[in-house]
């Protein structure tokens, strides 16, 4: 997605200025993993976890406790390992529970949605998730696009059953009000147009609170700090009336608009445009995900003040993003990026290549090093540093959008991801998987496969050379040296390498003996695991 003259307009910041609410922590250029450098966060381990599988497509999860409610388009779920069809497979229809801490089914969670679920979302108490979607019952009872689950119980709740008249994408919920977006613009029969409020008790209208989208979908809801707002993003380019481009504010209490100063989604230009896929809050930021339909136009993740809307970063690689999930100091995201130059990381190729995941610092930690996405606000804005995480998810074929993950969810301690991949790191896994930090995983992802060194007589010495490898979670690598067929190293050399950059290497034998030798090169990550290279040709010390 290249290629096209950009528009620098409005808001356009210098190199030099400052964004209201950007607090820059450096954390310099070292890279982020499993075993990271003092003082940057790490990362989950590219180990992918045993999980049951679907077979079609998860568009939304959120976890309570230990429990990961996952909706989207399926009809069966099965065991780790297995392939469809298996004796122990079971029907699940759209909606499904498993065990974040196992990947273990949770059988006792067993409902029907008639038509795909689009959303799930957990009460800030746990005690509920609300459904939301393109179905018109629930175990065969009427409960139109919008319903909730007692996570105690597992039972559907009865008692909540608002009658929406189209799809809804998005959910925000108190204990006592459901908030909900979508394409639908009437509910309980009253009109609405995109957004509506309901009581938790019995799914009735809650008339003061009537803002609208008023020429496009809404995509994603979240609370602001303490509930007073209620964060919308999307695909309109008015809220309530207001130009409010794919993301703005409203407060909770009655619906009318609230502040929002930054614009990170640039305004629709024709047939293009970006739009808000995902809002997360944590603490006093919301997190957002955005994808661009069109070339160069904005795809990649920002971060704001929840209350106001200031700008904190805003981060432009390319390639769009589905789902962004906040975790303390570290942000995971889904989406198939191919461009991550405002990172200064990972260029375009030709052919495009396709990376599904991905991990940042939540705070800003330099300047966008790429030029501005089409018809953006910011240019040289600040940016985080992207961080060394990159299991591989093949693309899927069940949308027919060839994507990977659409989802993430989870803790401190596992992230799990849901979508349409039939692969995790080049073995069967069908659209759900789980990672966990180093101290929960098998850390068994090591070095990926290096060709043979080449050696070279001069002077009396011999050097070795060699094009470093990488590795999904672990940035810094050490080779060690091993000279005709020998387990002892004779010498070291350690760098740090990504997928991206591969740097030469070499080290100068100069204690070989005289006559014949051959060389391995066997590299090892942080956590013991190790790659031994073919041989070199021999070389002659005279």
């Amino acid at each position: 997605m290249s290629g096209r003259g950009v528009r620098r307009t409005g808001a356009a910041l210098a190199g030099g200025a400052a964004l209201l609410g950007a607090a820059f922590v450096p954390v310099g250029s070292a890279t982020a993993d499993t075993a990271p450098p003092a003082g940057t966060p790490a990362t989950m381990s590219a180990d992918a976890l045993p999980t049951w599988q679907v077979d079609g497509v998860v568009w939304s999860m959120a976890t309570v406790g230990d429990t990961v409610y996952a909706t989207g388009n399926f009809s069966k779920a099965r065991p780790p390992g297995t392939k469809p069809g298996n004796a122990k497979e079971v029907t699940r229809q759209n909606l499904l529970a498993f065990s974040l801490s196992t990947g273990n089914l949770v059988t006792s969670f067993n409902h029907r949605l008639n038509g795909q679920g689009l959303r799930v979302v957990a009460s800030p108490d746990g005690k509920r998730v609300y459904v939301g979607g393109e179905f018109t019952t629930v175990d065969g009872k009427p409960h139109s696009r919008l319903a909730a689950f007692d996570t105690k119980t597992g039972k559907l709740v009865d008692a909540f059953k608002p009658v929406v008249s189209n799809k809804v994408r998005a959910i925000a919920a108190t204990g006592s009000t459901v908030y909900f977006g979508g394409n639908f613009f009437h509910v309980n029969g009253k009109a609405r147009t995109r957004l509506a409020a309901v009581r938790a008790a019995d799914g009735a209208n809650i008339d003061s609170w009537r803002p609208t989208a008023d020429d496009d979908e809404v995509f994603a809801l979240a609370l602001g700090p303490g509930g007073k707002t209620v964060l919308v993003g999307g695909r309109f380019q008015t809220l309530d009336g207001q130009k409010r481009v794919g993301v703005g504010a409203v407060h909770a209490s009655n619906g009318a608009l609230a502040p929002w100063r930054s614009r990170p989604i640039p305004a629709r230009e024709g047939d293009e445009f970006s739009y808000v896929t995902d809002l997360q809050v944590q603490g006093d930021t919301v997190f957002g995900a955005a994808d661009g339909e069109g070339h160069h136009w904005f795809d990649g993740r920002f971060a704001a003040k929840a209350d106001g809307g200031d700008l904190v970063w805003l981060d432009n690689c390319y390639g769009a993003t589905y789902s962004i999930l906040p975790l303390g100091k570290t942000v995971y995201s889904v989406s198939h990026a191919h461009d991550c130059t405002s990172l200064g990381a990972f260029r375009e190729t030709t052919p495009p290549t396709w990376h599904r995941t991905l991990a940042e610092t939540a705070v800003p930690t330099g300047r966008d090093r790429g030029e501005p996405s089409e018809n953006s606000e910011y240019r040289k804005q600040p940016t985080p540093t992207l961080l060394h995480w990159f299991p591989t998810l093949a693309s899927g074929t069940f949308t027919k959008q060839y994507q990977g993950a659409w989802a993430i969810t989870g803790n401190a301690n596992i992230v799990a991801l849901g979508g349409e991949f039939p692969s995790v790191n080049g073995k069967a896994q069908q659209g759900l998987v789980r990672f966990a930090v180093r101290a929960k995983a098998p850390n068994k992802a090591g070095p990926r496969a290096m060709g043979a060194p080449r050696a070279s007589s001069s002077y009396g010495r011999i050097t070795v050379r060699w094009t470093a490898t990488w590795d999904m979670d672990n940035a810094a690598l050490t080779y060690e040296v091993l000279r005709d067929g020998a387990t002892k190293p004779i010498g070291k050399v350690t760098r740090t390498s990504t997928f991206w950059q591969t740097p030469s290497l070499s080290f100068t034998d100069t204690s070989a003996p005289k006559g014949s030798h051959t060389y391995k090169i066997r590299v090892r990550d942080a956590l013991g695991n190790t790659y031994t290279t073919a041989a070199s040709k021999a070389v002659k010390r005279r």
